[in-house]
């Protein structure tokens, strides 16, 4: 949903209704998962997309239609035994779109520049009862209620559940009976709740050549990317165009920095005075992957050394040293790409395998 809210509220400004479509529903293979958004003005231009293509020209023709109404739907779409021609998902899944206008002016406009602007946290939106389709940017609870708190209190609710449940990493369907308990069997009302915290961060410890494409690749797949070395000479900003280039000793920036469960850290230094102080403390930190650049001797003495500090053997266990996946290639460019590659793989709780030599959902769901 992120990358429609700058057209959303620069056609918003124009003066012009909007609709939003978002997949709020998805059974079995489907190219795009929960949250997947799409924006549609009153002049027919698009941005986004829900199905990578296969349903498009459906949803966006539903979208003006609901500027039109100003009335919300949701829309089931995908490839029914008896109709091969219907509209629908070629991998064979299937998707729920809802479909809901914004005017210019109203509270659900002033949610999309809060989202944008970074101000807001989470966005709820009801996706079945009698709220349908009202949307719910919510804040961290220092700002308090600042509209409608008959609405608020169940969008909030629902995000606090989504966060218990799922982490607050990705988006999360969260639904309720008619007694409010919590039951994700025919719900009576249902939230999506599609978190907006800040991209996750990628530390990269060392600023050699392999830094220079990992950081490159990382800020151009969403990530907040810092690049920590003590030596000045490796250490010009205009090396790392994207990246925070930070000039000290890497174990001890870790010391004080706001990691979390969604952040990397990875050793790419070849210099055991840099690598082996910073990987004490990451292993000893929150971060969901520490990864380590080494031969598997290297990796070896590594071992011994951490052990000799104190560092645990469940510690250990999370470190990925050498690190990468096994994708072949030397250059700093593909090396780059099979960490990334790896980083990814772990975060989302997937193989690394080729998917052709896998079965089920291409788009599984990530463990909680």
């Amino acid at each position: 949903m992120r990358e429609i809210l700058d057209d959303a509220i620069r056609w918003l400004a124009d003066g012009a209704p909007i609709a939003i479509a978002t997949v709020v529903g998805v059974r079995g293979s489907a190219p795009r998962g929960l949250g997947a958004a799409m924006v549609v003005s009153a002049a027919g231009q698009v941005r986004g997309n829900v199905s990578g293509g296969c349903v498009e020209t459906a949803v966006v023709a539903a979208a003006l239609e609901v500027i039109e109404t100003g009335v919300p739907r949701a829309d089931a779409y995908g490839i029914p035994d008896d109709d091969l021609f219907a509209v629908g998902l070629m991998c064979g899944g299937s998707i729920d779109v809802l479909l809901r206008a914004v005017r210019p002016g109203t509270p659900e406009a002033g949610d999309l520049a809060a989202l944008a602007s970074g101000e807001a946290t989470a966005y709820a939106l009801c996706v079945r009862g009698p709220r349908l389709g009202e949307g719910r940017a919510l804040f961290h609870a220092e700002r308090g209620i600042s509209r409608d708190p008959a609405a608020h209190a169940p969008a909030a609710r629902a995000a606090a559940d989504a966060s218990r449940d799922a982490g607050g990493d990705r988006p999360a369907l969260v639904g309720y009976d008619a007694d409010g308990c919590r039951t994700d069997a025919h719900p009576d009302r249902q939230y999506l709740v599609v978190p907006f915290a800040g991209p996750p961060r990628l530390v990269i410890v060392g600023a050699v050549q392999q830094a220079v494409a990992l950081a490159r690749l990382g800020a151009g797949t969403g990530w907040a990317v810092t690049v920590v070395d003590p030596r000045e000479a490796f250490t010009a900003a205009e090396r790392f165009p994207g990246a925070e280039v930070v000039v000290d000793w890497p174990d001890r920036w870790l010391r004080s920095a706001a990691l979390d469960a969604r952040s990397a850290v990875c050793m790419l230094s070849h210099d055991e005075r840099i690598d082996a102080p910073a990987l004490q403390v990451a292993l000893d930190g929150p971060a969901g992957y520490v990864g380590a650049m080494g031969s598997r001797r290297t990796h070896d003495d590594r071992i011994t050394r951490l052990r000799a500090t104190g560092v645990t053997e469940d510690q250990l266990e999370r470190l990925h040293s050498p690190i990468g996946l096994d994708l072949g290639g030397r250059s700093p460019e593909e090396t780059a790409l099979s960490i990334l590659a790896e980083i990814v793989a772990v975060r989302h709780g997937a193989s690394g395998r080729p998917l052709s030599a896998l079965h089920g959902p291409i788009h599984a769901d990530a463990p909680a």
